[in-house]
């Protein structure tokens, strides 16, 4: 099979440029001799809407960073993207601006003989209700609608006054709530009938033996961004965690 690559969590944004650097490197020594690169949500440390590439306000970084996508998919990488619980807002004219599929949270998909489930990773970490009650929320036609429609200034305020609460909400909480239950896990593995897990989000990378109705299984936790970062491949070999 070819070699895959799985990122998530990188949170890419101005005030992180040696991150931003990274992921460039990234994309041109590793992602660029693999047969396909899957982002698995929180590429961006928010993401307001796919004007973000269009209007004179948008950031520039989110207009590099879809090109250097748009670059691998042109070279035939396949390049696909899974909303995080950051970039939720990210839809067609991003994908089309980049090349990337847009991937539904959970999906399957084939590496090699097997089958291997992808994920956020958030819809797991079923402790943590106040999250997942804004979850519903934020992914509701109703508030994506009514956030879209103010300008791209009035939504990168909104975001930055969103970051900050956020910040003090999660120092508040115990820290075990915001990792995912265990049966969670196994709940996810008995639906879609797959061995292997391989998610983000929780920023704790690992591999994590499951054992499910009498099955052994594997759950892969992919490294966020904040620190030296790093990714999990796949190929005939297995997967493995590699770190920069």
């Amino acid at each position: 099979m070819a070699r895959s690559l799985f990122i998530s969590d990188l949170h890419l944004s101005a005030e992180r440029p040696d991150t931003s650097e990274q992921f460039f490197r990234f994309i041109d020594e590793e992602a660029r001799r693999a047969g396909a690169l899957y982002i698995l949500g929180d590429l961006f440390e928010y993401w307001v809407g796919d004007d973000e590439l269009t209007d004179r306000a948008g950031d520039p970084l989110a207009r590099q960073v879809a090109d250097a996508l748009k670059s691998l998919s042109d070279d035939g990488v396949k390049v696909a993207f899974m909303h995080g619980n950051r970039d939720f807002l990210v839809s067609k004219a991003f994908c089309k601006a980049t090349g990337a599929a847009l991937l539904d949270d959970p999906s399957v998909i084939k590496t090699g003989k097997d089958k291997t489930l992808l994920m956020h990773g958030d819809t797991l970490c079923t402790d943590d209700l106040d999250y997942q009650n804004w979850r519903k929320t934020a992914r509701s036609a109703e508030w994506q609608r009514d956030f879209l429609s103010q300008s791209l200034g009035q939504r990168h305020e909104a975001i930055v006054g969103m970051r900050e609460k956020s910040k003090e909400v999660i120092a508040a909480k115990p820290a075990d709530i915001m990792d995912v239950n265990a049966s969670a896990v196994k709940d996810a593995f008995r639906k879609h009938h797959v061995r292997r897990l391989i998610h983000g989000h929780t920023h704790r990378p690992a591999r994590h033996d499951v054992e499910v109705d009498g099955a052994r299984c594997e759950r892969w936790v992919l490294p966020d961004w904040y620190g030296p970062g790093g990714y999990l491949a796949l190929d005939d070999v297995g997967a493995r965690l590699v770190s920069f």
